[in-house]
């Protein structure tokens, strides 16, 4: 660290920063604690690092750092009771601390405010709580919410449309792995379940999530009670309906306890490990093209290679750069980081790369190019000059240079007629397609027409059975009725036998009597 020093003007660190190479910032005074799963924001060059967790202790405290004087402060927060109560502390030091210690939670800005959403703490809540941070007051509290309120949970993801925050999946406080959506709308405080279609990405926590276009939802990695994931699932949402593209580019590795940022186009995704390794590479998704690319790599046992670490992006003397902390290793960290992006693509990209995006492509400059030949063949002006030099070219020179270019054109209209009979195919193709794809759609109605029909074959089937049984089962009563009147039929008639047979008896020897 003392080399960094060295190297880095504290007054101009930045112009020394190398692309797409992580650099530690040297720190003057003391340091905020060591730490993962806080919460983290950069807000007008000031870092802001919230709550966390080390050895099994939450922390409460709000540590800030100034990214242009290189140096670490502590906010004293307070409630509006505790700020009327000592409104007349010069210094602040009895002010009440009013937040509590929290981990795993998620933090953006809205306004003035530090928002944070969920979080596992020692009094947990059955519902996510909602709490902020007043930046100018220094005011905190709980934010009173209405609505369908998910519950508590930590681990989760948040991301912010517009003026609505998406919350997805995480772990609740009896360690139960959750897959739902929420939103909250932060205008009216709000919260609501969002139904989506399709296979949504399994239960999981210690994921990152990223929007695109403010239409996609993006949900990389995260893990289960034992196993670690590479997924990547997004959601339109606008149709609602979750999907798991096919992504190319470099091989990633499961990964939970990373940091994830956005900027512009590309996803930059940090840190992470699998609870014995952690990721030693720095990834970037260009969400446009869906291609996975690695920025730069740090070495075994980095601080960077750490779980529960953060990533920021600021903006420090005109210029975007991501700004990491803290994260869990084998050892608790808290070094600040900085990375400047390499310098971003021409301003005309190759955008063709499909053949039919290809074919499209030569259509149109072969047109441009017939249109600039058809110029060329109206009759040159009577003293041609080249460069504004007075001498004029030969008439057989312009002969030569206009059969020249009457053969580019012919070859230009040739390559165009291939072309279209290219585009046609390809049209065929599509109509092939298409007209399998709704013979497959009437097909797959006709089962599910006779799946109905099955169904209510077997619902009534099912009633049938259950008449029989219900028959069969007063058939066996009327039986076991029968019988017992057979039984007693039978007593019955023993009895009466048996009465007559002594009535005769007597008779016969009282007629010998007498």
């Amino acid at each position: 660290m003392e080399e960094i020093r060295k190297e880095i003007d504290v007054g101009d660190w930045h112009s020394n920063l190398a692309h797409d190479e992580w650099t530690p910032l040297p720190v003057s005074g003391s340091r905020a604690s060591a730490r993962y799963k806080h919460a983290a924001v950069v807000v007008d060059e000031q870092l802001y690092i919230v709550g966390g967790s080390r050895n099994g202790r939450y922390l409460s405290d709000v540590q800030v750092f100034d990214l242009t004087s290189l140096t670490w402060s502590s906010l004293k927060l307070k409630t509006e009771s505790s700020s009327a109560e000592n409104i007349q502390e010069d210094d602040g030091s009895s002010l009440r601390e009013a937040f509590p210690a929290i981990s795993d939670h998620r933090m953006i800005k809205w306004g003035n405010k530090l928002l944070l959403i969920g979080g596992h703490s020692k009094k947990s809540s059955d519902n996510m709580s909602v709490r902020f941070i007043d930046l100018e007051t220094h005011l905190c509290g709980v934010i009173d919410v209405s609505g369908n309120v998910p519950a508590s949970r930590g681990g989760h993801s948040i991301t912010l449309v517009g003026s609505r925050v998406l919350v997805f999946g995480g772990e609740d406080k009896n360690r139960r792995l959750l897959n739902d959506l929420h939103v909250l709308d932060l205008e009216t405080m709000t919260w609501d379940v969002v139904e989506t279609k399709q296979t949504c990405p399994v239960p999981r926590f210690d994921h990152t999530a990223a929007t695109h276009s403010d239409r996609y939802l993006l949900i990389f990695g995260g893990c289960s009670h034992s196993i670690f994931y590479s997924d990547l699932h997004i959601l339109d949402l606008q149709t609602m309906e979750w999907s798991q593209p096919h992504v190319q580019g470099d091989a990633v590795t499961p990964r939970a306890g990373h940091a994830g940022i956005t900027i512009d186009k590309n996803w930059y995704i940090v840190g992470g490990g699998d609870n014995s390794t952690g990721c030693l590479e720095t990834l970037v998704l260009n969400m446009s093209k869906l291609v996975w690319s690695t920025s730069t790599h740090v070495e075994a046992r980095h601080p960077l290679a750490s779980e529960g670490l953060s990533v920021c992006s600021a903006s420090v003397f005109g210029e975007k750069i991501l700004v990491a902390f803290g994260g869990y290793n084998g050892k608790y960290n808290n070094d600040i980081f900085v990375m400047r992006q390499k310098p971003g693509e021409s301003s005309h990209p190759k955008i063709f790369k499909s053949p039919a995006a290809a074919a499209a492509a030569a259509s149109v400059t072969a047109a441009y190019a017939i249109a600039k030949s058809d110029k060329s063949d109206y009759p040159p002006p009577a003293n041609p000059t080249l460069n504004g030099i007075g001498s004029s070219l030969p008439e057989r020179d312009i002969r030569n240079r206009i059969d020249t270019i009457k053969e580019e054109k012919r070859a230009l209209e040739s390559s165009v007629a291939e072309t279209q009979v290219e585009n046609a195919k390809l049209r065929e193709k599509i109509d092939e397609v298409n007209s399998s794809h709704t013979e497959l759609s009437q097909e797959l109605q006709s089962v599910e027409g006779q799946l109905i029909s099955e169904r209510s074959r077997c619902f009534k089937l099912e009633a049938q059975i259950a008449e029989l049984q219900k028959a069969l089962e007063s058939g066996q009563s009327i039986e076991a009725e029968v019988e017992m009147l057979r039984r007693q039929r039978s007593v019955s008639d023993e009895g009466e036998d048996g009465t007559v047979q002594r009535q005769g008896s007597g008779g016969v020897w009282g007629l010998f009597g007498r």
